[in-house]
């Protein structure tokens, strides 16, 4: 009895008003989302084991949720929305000369480790801009994400961009071994700055571009960030890189939410289907990041039609931690209505509940007994917050 009464590791319960602060929050980011012209998609929970496989460039297999249909095809519970999102926009709009825009809310499922309180479900929701290899692009999706931080109740909150196109740009340059590569990749993205130079010092690499790598630790800020790094390097892919971002941010100052934004030449991401600007949004009160994202020109190709894309994901979970922390919380629409009556009232409360439930009014009925008397009904009432307590 025990141990069906206790969820497994890595997933939880919400309820009462936790629940009802997290679904509130949904409802208000995904109407921000819809005032930008995105559409409502949903993909299914599981998907074939391809669709995330190694060469999608998506979380590695052992973290997977991996079993059998009955025809011994290797499912998945979907650990990241975007490939099953080209997926489907492959198979089904890109028959259309126009960018494509849509939105989807779910959960995802990956099998890490639970240390440090990690969830192996969260809830996601986010949304794809399809068919637009644009620095305009790009800026409306970070727009979006701000705008829709900002709809949430966060007040100080930062979006940090970089592109991986500088990063990849050089590590062509340097032709290293791709275990090197990846071993920099960890120590860069740490902001391991000694790391790196002891790494690079056994590599037959040129003064500069060392003194590049182990700049990368600390390139991040605003503007000025990306005029540092033009000084690092003549290599024209990572310059194009620097010229792109420069390009984002001028927009960005159109939209009136550069104040949001800065720079991180040194970010890096563990999905390797990223292409061009990668993004996370970080606020106090949680270490994760509440946003993320970024630009997948490539991925829609292992589904038969290539087009350039670029999207963001809220979780939903960590954003709720945040903004709990930070005393934020979500005005719940409606009122809750409780309506307290004796036996012999019944007739006269259904009719009362259905008058109040027909003019939009969430109403609760409990009736008085001999175990519950009234002023437990009251008390009850009080603790849940009642807008309206009728007595019958």
């Amino acid at each position: 009895m025990q141990k069906i009464l206790h969820t497994p590791e890595g997933v939880r319960d919400i309820y009462s008003r936790e629940c009802e602060q997290k679904l509130a929050l949904q409802e208000k980011l995904h109407t921000v989302i819809k005032s930008y012209g995105y559409h409502d998609i949903e993909t299914p929970t599981f998907e074939y084991f391809d669709v995330f496989s190694k060469e999608i460039g998506t979380i590695p297999s052992r973290e997977l949720y991996k079993f059998f249909d009955r025809e011994g095809e290797t499912l998945v519970l979907r650990p990241d929305f975007t490939p099953a999102i080209a997926r489907a926009a492959a198979k089904y709009f890109l028959n259309e000369n126009m960018a494509i825009r849509l939105t989807y809310l779910g959960n995802t499922f990956i099998n890490n480790s639970s240390y440090q309180g990690r969830l192996k479900e969260t809830t996601q929701i986010g949304g794809e801009l399809i068919g637009d290899d644009s620095a305009d692009a790009d800026a409306e999706i970070i727009a979006l994400v701000v705008q829709m931080l900002l709809a949430s109740g966060l007040q100080e909150f930062q979006i940090s961009i970089g592109h991986v196109g500088f990063f990849h740009a050089l590590a062509e340059e340097a032709d290293l071994e791709d275990t090197v590569v990846d071993e920099l990749k960890e120590l860069i993205t740490n902001k391991n700055t000694f790391g790196v130079q002891k790494l690079l010092s056994e590599e037959n690499i040129s003064d500069e571009l060392k003194n590049a790598f182990a700049s990368l630790t600390g390139l991040f800020g605003t503007e000025d960030s990306l005029d540092r790094a033009r000084q690092l390097t003549s290599n024209s892919a990572a310059l194009a890189a620097l010229d792109r971002l420069h390009s984002i941010w001028n927009t960005l100052k159109l939209y009136g939410v550069s104040k949001y934004v800065s720079f991180d030449l040194g970010m890096l991401s563990r999905y390797m289907y990223y292409t061009g600007i990668i993004f996370r949004g970080y606020t106090f009160g949680t270490g994760a990041a509440v946003i993320k994202g970024g630009r997948y020109d490539g991925l829609l190709g292992h589904f038969g039609k290539d087009a350039p894309a670029v999207g963001f994901v809220a979780v939903i979970d960590q954003l709720l931690n945040a903004l709990s922390r930070q005393k934020v919380t979500q005005e719940i629409a409606g009122s809750h209505c409780m309506i307290i009556y004796d036996s012999e009232k019944q007739a006269e409360a259904i009719a009362k509940a259905s008058e109040l439930r027909g003019k939009g009014i969430d109403v609760e009925l409990v009736r008085v007994t001999g175990q519950r008397t009234r002023e437990d009904c009251r008390n009850y009432a009080r603790a849940k917050s009642c807008t309206l307590v009728v007595e019958l």
